[in-house]
C-alpha cells in the first residue's frame, strides 16, 4: 500500500533533484530514517557504482585508443596525443586512489576495453582494424606507467 508520504517523496525525486538530495542527507543526519524515499535512495547508490566503473572503462579506452595511436602511426604524432595519454592516465589513477576495488575491475575489462580502443583506433585513423594485435601488447601496469609509450612495429 503507498502511502501520501511515500507519493510525495517520489515526487520530490522527479520534481527537483537537488532538493530531494538535500532533504535525504538532512533525514540522514538527524536520523529520521522513516521518512527516507529507501528506494530511490538505493536506487542512487547503484547508479553511483555503475558510473564509477563506466568512467573507468571510458578513460581506459582512450587510453588505449592513444596508445595504439601512438605505436602505429608514429608520423602523426602529436603532443595532444601525449596530453591525452596522460590526462587519461591521471583520471584512472585518480579513480583508482579514490576506489582502490576498481583495480580488479579493471583487470576485468582490460580486453573488452582493448577491443572497443581498437575499433574506435581504426575508425580515426582510417586504418584498417587488422593493424592492430588481436591481443593488447601492453599489460595494465605499462598502460598507467607515466613513463610508458610504446614504439612503432614494423613487420621486420
Amino acid at each position: 500500500m503507498t502511502t501520501k508520504l511515500d507519493v510525495s517523496r517520489h515526487k520530490l525525486y522527479e520534481t527537483d533533484y537537488l532538493k530531494w538530495i538535500e532533504t535525504t542527507l538532512e533525514k540522514l543526519r538527524v536520523r529520521d530514517y522513516s521518512n527516507i524515499d529507501w528506494e530511490n535512495l538505493i536506487e542512487e547508490i547503484e547508479d553511483m557504482g555503475r558510473s564509477e566503473r563506466r568512467s573507468l572503462e571510458s578513460n581506459l579506452v582512450v587510453l588505449l585508443m592513444h596508445l595504439l595511436k601512438w605505436q602505429f602511426q608514429p608520423d602523426k604524432r602529436s603532443g595532444s596525443w601525449k596530453g591525452s595519454i596522460a590526462e587519461h592516465r591521471r583520471r584512472i589513477r585518480k579513480s583508482l586512489q579514490d576506489s582502490p576495488s576498481l583495480k580488479p575491475y579493471l583487470e576485468a575489462v582490460f580486453s573488452e576495453c582493448y577491443s572497443d580502443a581498437m575499433e574506435q583506433a581504426s575508425a580515426e585513423t582510417g586504418l584498417s582494424i587488422e593493424t592492430f594485435p588481436q591481443l593488447c601488447l601492453y599489460t595494465a601496469a605499462e598502460v598507467l606507467d607515466p613513463n610508458f609509450l610504446p614504439d612503432f612495429l614494423s613487420d621486420g
